[in-house]
């Protein structure tokens, strides 16, 4: 195996690409991808489970919901409700994250926290104010009782 030669980019001297560095990759794509077409073939040559198609088995599965009747039946809006409040809480870690990470984080630019710091950290509590008094109307409202 030589030894890749040194190349000067933007961010200083670096290794030269050496593609060598990525065969444990490639070789462990190679299993994994084995492994999981040798499990779908094995399972279709060696029947190991009873074959015997009814007619219940062969319908449908609909989230625990016999399919039976129209498909146009009317669904409860709680889970709608449900489901855009998971969303809105679930994204707000998306914003909370990188912020606390910028902020907080040891070797950080401390020209960017003298300048931003203080504003952006009022942004936030602006954000989670901005939350709280959402669950707050939420709860209120009685979206979180299930009925």
């Amino acid at each position: 195996m030589t030894t890749p030669i040194p190349v000067q980019t933007a961010a200083g001297i670096e290794p030269a690409f050496d593609p060598a560095a990525y065969y444990p990759i490639l070789a462990y794509a190679v299993v994994v991808v084995a492994f999981a077409g040798g499990t779908v073939a094995a399972s279709h040559l060696f029947p190991f489970k009873p074959r015997k198609p009814t007619r219940v088995k062969q319908m449908p599965y609909e989230s625990g919901m016999d399919p039976i009747g129209s498909a146009r039946m009317q669904f409860d809006i709680k889970f709608y409700l449900i489901a855009i409040l998971f969303l809105v809480f679930d994204v707000e870690l998306l914003f909370l994250y990188p912020w606390a990470v910028l902020a907080y984080a040891d070797g950080g630019d401390p020209t960017w926290r003298a300048a931003f710091g203080n504003v952006v950290f009022l942004e936030i509590l602006v954000f989670l104010a901005t939350l709280v008094i959402g669950y707050v109307y939420a709860w209120r409202k009685g979206v979180f009782q299930w009925r």
